[in-house]
């Protein structure tokens, strides 16, 4: 793909940033009114699509915030940026990629940004959407209060190079634990994944279903060789690079039923 420059790709984006009580400090853009929904990019960074996909829960009526962690904002994927953007992941003492009882270090600087997002865009709370090595932050930010609405869009880490690997959540056990404190009041919980996909196992929302029971929706996208929708066996990126916006497609289902559990949750009416 050609890079799309950043004043094309995030046009209509207030540019801003945010520094966390650690000293962490990390530009945001932001788009639209109304409760917030932290939209936490995946690899390789804050590319058109996932712009595309803020843009979208903006036009919903809420407040679309793109943390920029890695990578160049507004670029477009192509196979050196992938790979630059995974070595610099990979070097970060941010993410945790291969353990399997630990929260990555980045997640605290993501949920105190959910807690200022609360206090300044009011609503009942903050949504959360991950996408990849991200996925899971989602989940990880629930821990706080404030983050009411979290949605794990095939969740990748920790890596699955092996079974405790493929069925870890990517937090420690006493976050997951509080979490489970939380689905247990009332907390709900989506998730999405292409059926063949092995970046983002089966195992892991088979264990999720096992231990947050009917709160957590799990969609999962017939992706298998032969399916009636095409989908390649690679698919990975539900809301972004496979995403396929033609009204009754799988791909557009799970985004139209996004933005309702966001809207639902964060007592956002729906647009007319």
């Amino acid at each position: 793909m050609a890079i799309v420059s950043e004043s094309d790709a995030l046009d209509g984006f207030e540019k801003g940033s945010f520094t966390s009580s650690q000293g962490r400090a990390h530009p945001t853009y932001r788009i639209g009114s109304g409760p917030a929904v932290v939209v936490i990019h995946e690899v390789p960074g804050i590319t058109p699509l996932v712009a595309s996909f803020a843009r979208r829960v903006a036009e919903h009526g809420m407040t679309a915030v793109l943390p920029d962690l890695f990578g160049t904002p507004g670029r477009a994927p192509d196979v050196g940026y992938l790979l630059e953007s995974v070595a610099q992941v990979c070097v970060s003492r941010e993410f945790t990629l291969f353990a399997t009882n630990k929260t990555s270090p980045i997640v605290s600087y993501v949920r105190e940004l959910a807690n200022e997002l609360h206090r300044t865009c009011g609503g009942p709370g903050v949504g959360a959407v991950g996408m990849c090595l991200t996925g899971g932050f989602a989940l990880a930010m629930s821990v706080e209060q404030s983050v009411i609405a979290p949605v794990l869009s095939q969740p990748s880490l920790p890596f699955p190079v092996g079974r405790r690997q493929r069925v870890a959540v990517g937090m420690s056990d006493a976050d997951f634990d509080v979490v489970k404190s939380r689905v247990r009041d009332g907390l709900c919980v989506m998730g999405l994944r292409f059926s063949e996909d092995k970046k983002s196992p089966p195992d892991r929302f088979e264990r999720l279903r096992a231990e947050l029971g009917t709160n957590f929706v799990g969609v999962e996208i017939d992706s298998s060789v032969g399916n009636p929708w095409h989908y390649s066996p690679k698919s990975h990126s539900v809301l972004t690079e496979e995403y396929v916006d033609a009204v009754g497609t799988p791909t557009r289902t799970a985004l139209d039923d996004v933005l309702a559990f966001l809207t639902s949750r964060l007592g956002v009416a729906h647009p007319a």
